[in-house]
């Protein structure tokens, strides 16, 4: 599946724009600021329901405007066309249809349009909280098992619920009980789930970081969860019910998991250069599209963010390399430079369609159709 067209109307500082896309590579080219990474945030939003970087609709509307409206159109592998809508108006409910039919819920979106993205923010995988973690974890699963989902927003209920208990004046241990009966109905299929993935998901990431490292780093990836001690959550949280009163929140279950980045045993934080975290990170989101890909049986939208910044010419060119091959179905690439990027595409020697950014404009600039 590919996204065909295009239309953004107010869109962060995009006022309007309509594209007709080129189903393997389109590369946005433009100074810091000027609009690229909002385009390619559209892309996203039409996958995921929402921005990746931001949580607050009205903030996505360009300034000074009542609404945005995106509107996608993208084609399977068997011609065969579907078009996404999506539309928010301050004050009002976000509306999302799939061929001009409304979702009853939106979360039925999540999965239809497997895509992968890599962007400076991702740095926040290797240093920020688990949190970071664990949203890349239950991103990924999401767009493959829905049912991993639907357990996850039940398990996020019963947290808030438990967590509010915990803190009120009167005790209600009848309360409790039921709600933690969820955590642990929830927490331990989740658990489970995040387990078999990553033990199948490491063998993808070290095939990427071999390739782009050319071998020359040994990096780990580990998932570590309270739940690994054998004991039910059930049971870990009857035993924590009063301290967890005296601090005011939930300590045991899955919000607490985390994944462990090594490189040569040592967490790659403390010793990664900014070269090594980037292609640490960009192994991470390649075996990530080439893992969903297999899974879905179909190729997941690829976006590169103004991520080839501190990275070496070998292991860019080691990246051009993996995205020449008929692995890799449409990618949309931004960056600053346009040298570099023209430089790029004649290596890769795959269709393309080059715009230039300004302002919030977008300009078709260059274009080469498969021969």
């Amino acid at each position: 599946m590919y996204l065909k067209r295009l239309s953004i109307l107010n869109y962060k500082n995009i006022r309007e724009a309509e594209l007709s896309l080129s189903p393997k590579i389109n590369c946005f080219i433009g100074n810091n600021g000027e609009g690229k990474t909002n385009l390619l945030d559209t892309v996203y939003y039409l996958a995921f329901c929402k921005s990746h970087t931001n949580t607050s609709d009205p903030q996505n509307i360009t300034q000074e405007e009542p609404f945005f409206v995106l509107n996608g159109t993208y084609e399977s592998e068997k011609d065969f066309e579907t078009e996404i809508y999506c539309g928010f108006k301050r004050r009002q409910k976000k509306q999302f249809k799939r061929d001009k039919k409304e979702y009853e819920r939106i979360s039925d979106h999540i999965g239809l349009i497997p895509l992968v993205l890599v962007s400076p923010n991702d740095s926040n995988l290797i240093l920020g909280g688990s949190e970071e973690r664990r949203k890349f974890m239950d991103g990924f699963i999401s767009q493959y098992d829905k049912r991993y989902l639907n357990a996850l927003l039940a398990y996020n209920k019963a947290l808030m619920q438990r967590n509010a208990l915990i803190k009120a004046e009167e005790e209600n241990d009848t309360l409790l009980d039921i709600w933690e009966e969820q955590l642990a109905l929830y927490g331990e299929y989740i658990f489970e789930k995040r387990t078999e993935f990553i033990a199948k998901f490491v063998p993808f990431f070290n095939e990427f970081h071999a390739s782009i490292s050319q071998g020359k780093e040994e990096v780990g990836l580990t998932y570590h969860s309270q739940l690994q001690e054998g004991r039910g959550l059930k049971e870990l949280l009857k035993e924590v019910r009063q301290r967890d009163r005296i601090v005011g929140h939930t300590t045991r279950g899955i919000h607490k998991d985390d994944l462990d980045m090594k490189m040569r045993d040592v967490a790659i934080k403390k010793i990664g250069s900014q070269g090594q975290n980037k292609t640490y990170l960009i192994a991470l989101k390649l075996a990530q599209f080439d893992f969903l890909q297999r899974i879905v049986q179909v190729k997941p939208i690829l976006l590169f963010d103004d991520i080839f910044d501190k990275l070496d010419a070998g292991r860019v060119q080691q990246i051009i390399l993996l995205l020449k091959n008929n692995r890799f179905g449409q990618v949309f690439i931004s960056d600053t430079n346009r040298e570099h990027i023209s430089e790029i595409l004649k290596l890769t020697g795959c269709e393309y369609h080059l715009y230039t950014v300004e302002g919030g404009e977008i300009t078709l600039f260059d274009q080469r159709e498969q021969a």
